[in-house]
This record gives structure tokens, C-alpha cells and sequence, in this order.
């Protein structure tokens, strides 16, 4: 699937998607959408997540906006993403969201700190976690997550 980037063995990333990405997904077996724009957006595709459900994919939109950025907010998004048939296609309008996300998954699962869950994003070519013109806080924010709920899920393992 073009520009799509595998983060995970169950979680895959993209910017907006289109009907012939949906169709690809649906082809080499994903189980779930997860869109994380919200319908206000500029471009936003209202008919997506029937277009998915007749493709036999889950389809969830969770609106996340960058300014309201919160713990609350990604905790409920990563626990929905839970419960979500794998693999997932999470997209956004430009994958800055939807990797995020991911990434935050990802380190939580796989037990990784802040610097290699970043070593790991710029691996896969996703520099704009060091770059604060996107969003000021969006590095300290993400590094802060991984901080609290490693440790506590480090403590419950």
C-alpha cells in the first residue's frame, strides 16, 4: 500500500486514506480503521467508514486534534485501539497523528523508553517529533506519556 509505513506487526500507518488504499487494506488482511480525523477538518471523507464496513473492515473514527493533545485523550485512544481487530490501518490527514499513536502503542507494548521509541519514529522516517514549528509541545507530551505509563505498566508486569 503506498505510503503506508508498517510500525508494528499489527499497526500500520498512513496519511488520509483513499478508497483504493481501503480496497488494498481490505485485500492483504486488515481488520480495522482507525481514523483519527475529525469530521471539521478540511478534507475529511464522510462516507469512509461505510466504504470500510462494506470492505468487511472495523472501522472506528476517534477525532484527535493536536492542540487538545492530552493524556486523557491518548489513553482512551490507545485503549479503544485495543480492542480494535488486528491488523489496524491508523490514518490521519498527514500521518503525524496516526504515528503517534502508534508509536506510543508500540512503546508501551514493547517496554521501550523515550529515546528509542524517537530513534525508532526517525528510523522510519518520521522526523517531525524533533520539530517544534509542527507543534511546540508535541515532543515533551509524548516523551511525558511514555514516562508515566512505561513505568506503571513496567510495575503491573
Amino acid at each position: 500500500m503506498n505510503y503506508a509505513v508498517q510500525i508494528t506487526e499489527d499497526l500500520t500507518v498512513i496519511g488520509q486514506v483513499r478508497v483504493e488504499q481501503l480496497h488494498q487494506a481490505a485485500e492483504v488482511g486488515f481488520r480495522s480503521v482507525l481514523n483519527l480525523r475529525s469530521p471539521d477538518e478540511l478534507g475529511f471523507w464522510q462516507d469512509e467508514g461505510q466504504v470500510a464496513e462494506r470492505l468487511g473492515l472495523q472501522y472506528l473514527n476517534l477525532p484527535l486534534k493536536l492542540e487538545l493533545l492530552d493524556e486523557v485523550t491518548v489513553t482512551e485512544i490507545l485503549g479503544r485501539l485495543d480492542h480494535l481487530p488486528k491488523p489496524v490501518l491508523i490514518h490521519c490527514a498527514a500521518g503525524m497523528r496516526s504515528t503517534a499513536i502508534a508509536l506510543l502503542k508500540a512503546a508501551l507494548n514493547q517496554g521501550l523508553t523515550p529515546e528509542q521509541t524517537i530513534e525508532k519514529a526517525r528510523s522510519l522516517g518520521f522526523h517531525y517529533i524533533d520539530c517544534t514549528m509542527v507543534h511546540p509541545q508535541l515532543r515533551q507530551r509524548f516523551v511525558d506519556y511514555i514516562n508515566k505509563y512505561a513505568q506503571s505498566m513496567a510495575i503491573a508486569a
